[in-house]
């Protein structure tokens, strides 16, 4: 490591990617510094993941109270109060913002408040005053994309929706990612009118097609109005909100807009392009299988990168850069068998392969599927069903995809994703004793393929 320069590493974002390497970089005995413009924690913490799952939570609530009468309970909402949801989710992040300082602050590393800009390959500037690292690695995260829409100024996104003063009684969802359904599903379970527009045929593009249909359904039931193969064609500020004009000629009319099409990575006025550094048509930082750009001491993690926007990859990506730089073990990020979790109404866990894809890589596939009422709703009445499906590879007997949707999605796949990444075959899974009685054991139990 150079003497000559102030760090050793110089970190542009204090998102979990950011953090992450900072933390174990400076544990190795490097001089580390990280820049941070905004909040700590990054989209996780402020305006992702955690406030997101918190605000799911509350959706589910109403659904809990109407079931609690079939197990004899006699349970009244009085009503939902989002201001004091606001509240406590608030004192949530203020305190992960802390821990996070925290966890800097005792790995012994600078914390710089400020947005960064390179000078040069080695030399930095926030607030003023240049700052001079070995290496640089680039965490600065995503943003939500907005199209270029007229009236798009009236609109909001993700990252507001998580501020709004009050609770929305009419909301419109424009988008058909994973970001767009949990909203949608977020604000209906929390009472309000609901509809979702997206301009393809049918939304969650790059899950299961099983898996998207079954969830559309889902959502129709739960009284969401989904309108595919539409879009927005202008907006209009009104003294009550806002009206969309669609494009089939269609008018809504709503407190909010909300449009969750994208995120684009933060890299603008970063100085990259005039350093060398390589960004894609999407803005997004190029680099190698080792997070490395195409300037050798310029590094780029998380969703910066544009590879897979999920919080624990970017860790993954982080634990690995630092074996690569510090630990003398070159480390290559492992973006195969990911699993990951849609936090829709109901929810979508996943791991490996979609059916499309499994018969795209090796042809012929076996194809295990089950529809079923889970023992839950037996007593609350509720017509809420679960769908499980598994895919394998025959000449192998390899499990190469496990879908989920239903209650717990997320909680059940991770544990088969053990299974999925460790190579299980099937007769792996027919041999495992399922617990009973769980949803969970479908999957252990599955014998009949379909079609």
């Amino acid at each position: 490591m150079a003497t000559e320069c102030d760090f050793d590493l110089f970190v542009i974002g204090a998102g979990s990617a950011g953090v992450r390497a900072a933390r174990m970089a400076a544990a190795t005995g490097a001089r580390v510094a990280v820049a941070e413009e905004r909040d700590m924690g990054g989209t996780c913490v402020n305006v992702g993941c955690i406030p997101k799952k918190l605000f799911v939570y509350a959706a589910h609530v109403a659904d809990e109270a109407a079931d609690a009468a079939g197990f004899g309970w006699d349970v009244h909402a009085k009503g939902f109060d989002w201001q004091t949801l606001l509240s406590n989710k608030n004192q949530e992040i203020a305190r992960l913002n802390g821990v996070y300082t925290d966890l800097l602050e005792q790995a012994g590393v600078r914390l710089i408040e400020g947005r960064a800009r390179f000078e040069d390959a080695h030399t930095l500037t926030v607030g003023g005053r240049s700052y001079t690292a070995e290496h640089v690695l680039v965490a600065t995260g995503g943003w939500p994309f907005l199209p270029d829409v007229p009236g798009i100024g009236h609109a909001i996104t993700s990252n507001e929706a998580f501020h709004l003063e009050t609770l929305p009684n009419r909301v419109i969802v424009v988008g058909g990612g994973y970001i767009a359904v949990e909203f949608a599903g977020i604000f209906r379970g929390m009472g309000a009118e609901v509809t979702q527009l997206y301009r393809g045929p049918l939304f969650l593009r790059g899950f299961d097609d099983d898996c998207r249909q079954f969830i559309a359904d889902a959502m129709r039931g739960h009284g969401i109005d989904l309108r595919f193969d539409v879009n927005v064609a202008s907006i209009e500020k009104t003294p009550a909100g806002v009206l969309a004009v669609l494009s089939d000629g269609k008018v809504l009319e709503a407190d909010h807009i909300l449009y969750a099409v994208g995120r684009h990575p933060l890299t603008a006025d970063l100085g990259l392009e005039e350093v060398g550094v390589e960004l894609d048509e999407d803005g997004a930082v190029v680099v190698d299988e080792y997070s490395r750009t195409c300037v050798p001491n310029i590094f780029a993690i998380g969703d910066v990168t544009n590879r897979l926007q999920l919080t624990p990859v970017a860790i993954h990506e982080a634990m690995a850069l630092v074996r690569t730089v510090f630990g003398g073990q070159p480390t290559r990020p492992d973006h195969e068998d990911v699993a990951s979790c849609v936090f829709s109404h109901p929810p979508l866990g996943t791991v490996g392969l979609t059916e499309e894809e499994a018969r795209q890589r090796y042809g012929e596939v076996d194809v295990y599927r089950s529809i079923f009422r889970p023992l839950k709703h037996t007593l609350t009445g509720r017509d809420e069903k679960t769908l499980m499906k598994l895919l394998v590879e025959p000449k192998s007997d390899r499990v190469v995809g496990v879908h989920v949707v239903g209650h717990e999605a997320g909680e059940i796949v991770q544990g088969f994703a053990v299974a999925v990444k460790c190579g299980a075959t099937k007769a792996q899974f027919d041999a495992t004793i399922g617990i009973h009685p769980t949803s969970a054991e479908e999957l252990v139990t599955l014998r009949e393929k379909v079609s």
